[in-house]
């Protein structure tokens, strides 16, 4: 008898392959029996008008924190992901001495945009190396499995504390220190090493990251852990100081280049998107990637399906009234009192007629790009909408507001105000910052079809109060799958990109396919009812404080293990996820 059969559904089975019709047979937490299975079950899900799918794998979240106190790692785990991957982009929290707490809390809230006085509150610590982090996470169940990386950040403020602030060099000594962690924490299972090299990450504090601006010494230098392992990963995100000018390119990536050699083989990743500051750019991270795949190297890129942007609002960390002198006096009021004055004509009118103050820079955890974007209000709200309650995150000019202002004969700034005021103050505006400089999705179209590319950047866990990226496995699905009217990439592509594709790029063999032997992480994926539900915020954090959560209809039901983790696009209340030892 199995366990669990899923009856009637159409299988998409994760290898790429036509979907087919059958059945799926379950027992003691692998698929023992697809297409055929014959036997009876002690639960049997319907599936008829489904599909069935292997779970997800989302390689670049960052609950590092989160997980020490949450069970449930929502918002991924509503969206069908059955494993994440965490520790991306250099930061998190081990190794930590208990002197740095502290330190690394400014670091993830700056980063990450991630409430510091809910970390501060809800991280349980309990560990100073990274193999007691695990061990540490491993003694807590959850809804969904986890694998770690070792950040660079952490890495590097725990060998060479104060000096790693100060844009110093690692002396040789640091270098084989890190060098032996992290070689260390690979061996109890660790899934890789994150590094950030990026000039929009600060501190809470508006300081730089210290692992910004290591140098490629360092940075082979650790690589070097990983020479002889047949396990673990290599993450990179990079803007290649495209603030300074497209001539720093080449020496960025030759840096990424000194790693990957040093590391003895093992697979990179490279965040990769479309930057207005240098709109080629993602073709020369595809372009040189594919050059070094040529020499032998596996490196992948990593690309967003849909423009990576945020969302302003009343509620969110950013919006377009924030640096007003007016706003600011009000900023601390509740919601409900602050849009009650708001819309008072008067105020109306006499914060249209004001300036915003600066509001990244020194002491601040917002990139200058914030700083950008208010004082040039006029160049930027073409690229500025309503989210809407149906949420569209392929808008057209027509849909933003400065169309919308231009078509009402009303001053762009007032259209602006007003949409903010909407739903009680509970709008959300949406701005795509990333691949969206032809103002549509076409870019993210080559990206996700290119060779190379690999689903990620949902920073799931992360930017609580500007994003919700954690539902892009669901947006590619709905939108490149069913709804966009050209471009539409096979469902059966898809499901491969971030599930298959996607686990055996970390070294995951046991699942990302429906297949007999494999673990039994599957979705029942209702695809004609899949939606996207509008974002809210909510405050269930600890110490009070608010994120933003986007849940999907359509989801039947999502397992893992065999055992079923949410139901109808809720959690179920079973917890069978587990920390994943990388190489065990």
């Amino acid at each position: 008898m199995y366990d669990v059969k899923i009856v009637g559904g159409t299988i998409v089975d994760g290898t790429g392959r036509p979907g087919f019709s059958g059945d799926v047979g379950i027992k003691d937490g692998r698929v023992v029996a697809v297409g055929e299975a014959s036997e009876s079950a002690q639960e049997t899900i319907d599936a008829r008008g489904a599909l069935v799918t292997p779970g997800w794998t989302d390689i670049h979240t960052h609950y590092d924190g989160q997980i020490s106190w949450d069970e449930e790692l929502t918002p991924s785990s509503v969206h069908g992901v059955t494993t994440a991957v965490m520790g991306s982009c250099g930061v998190g929290f081990a190794p930590v001495r208990p002197t740095d707490h502290a330190r690394l809390i400014e670091l993830m809230e700056g980063v990450e945009d991630i409430p510091g006085t809910a970390l501060s509150e809800g991280i349980t610590w309990g560990w100073e190396s990274f193999p007691e982090y695990m061990d540490a996470l491993d003694r807590m169940p959850h809804a969904i499995d986890f694998l770690c990386q070792i950040p660079h950040d952490a890495l590097r403020v725990y060998v060479m504390g104060e000096r790693a602030t100060a844009e110093q060099d690692a002396t040789p000594e640091d270098i084989a220190e890190m060098r032996r962690l992290v070689r260390q924490s690979l061996e109890a299972g660790a899934v890789g090493f994150s590094t950030g090299r990026s000039d929009n990450h600060r501190s809470a504090k508006g300081e730089w990251t210290p692992a910004s601006e290591a140098a490629a010494a360092e940075l082979a230098g650790i690589a070097q852990a990983f020479v002889g392992l047949d396990h673990g990963v290599l993450q990179a995100v990079n803007d290649f100081n495209v603030l300074h000018g497209d001539e720093h390119f080449d020496a960025e990536f030759r840096v990424l280049e000194a790693m990957l050699e040093a590391a003895g083989g093992r697979p990179m990743s490279i965040s990769t998107m479309q930057r207005d500051h240098s709109s080629k750019q993602w073709r020369w991270i595809l372009d040189r990637a594919q050059k070094a795949v040529d020499r032998g190297y596996d490196v992948r890129c990593q690309v967003a399906p849909r423009g990576i942007g945020v969302m302003l609002g009343l509620q969110a960390t950013f919006q377009p009234f924030m640096g007003f002198p007016s706003y600011k006096a009000l900023h601390d009021l509740p919601l409900e009192e602050r849009v009650r004055r708001l819309r008072d004509p008067e105020l109306k009118a006499r914060m249209l007629k004001e300036t915003s103050d600066k509001v990244a820079g020194d002491g601040s955890m917002l990139p200058p790009l914030a700083d950008f974007f208010l004082q040039n209000l006029d160049l930027v709200a073409m690229r500025l909408f309503r989210l809407g309650a149906e949420p569209n995150y392929e808008p057209t000019v027509q849909d933003s507001l400065a169309a919308e202002a231009m078509r009402r004969e009303e001053p762009l700034l007032s259209v602006i105000y007003d949409a903010l005021l909407e739903d009680d103050g509970k709008a959300l505006l949406y701005f795509p910052v990333y691949n969206y400089n032809g103002m549509n999705l076409d870019v993210v179209h080559e990206m996700l079809t290119h060779p190379l590319a690999i689903p990620g950047l949902s920073d799931g866990g992360a930017h609580v109060g500007t994003i919700c990226d954690a539902s892009f496995p669901t947006f590619l699905l709905t939108h490149w799958g069913r709804d966009r009217d050209h471009g539409r990439i096979p469902i059966e592509q898809l499901v491969k990109l971030q599930a298959y594709d996607t686990a055996r790029f970390v070294g995951l063999t046991d699942r990302g396919a429906v297949a007999v032997g494999q673990k039994a992480d599957l979705n029942v994926i209702d695809l004609d009812g899949l939606r996207l539900q509008h974002p809210v915020m909510q405050r269930d954090l600890p110490a009070g404080g608010q994120r933003l959560m986007q849940y999907a209809d359509g989801y039947v039901a999502t397992l893992l293990g065999g055992v079923k983790v949410a139901e109808g696009g809720r959690l179920t209340g079973a917890r069978p996820g587990r920390l994943v030892r990388a190489g065990a």
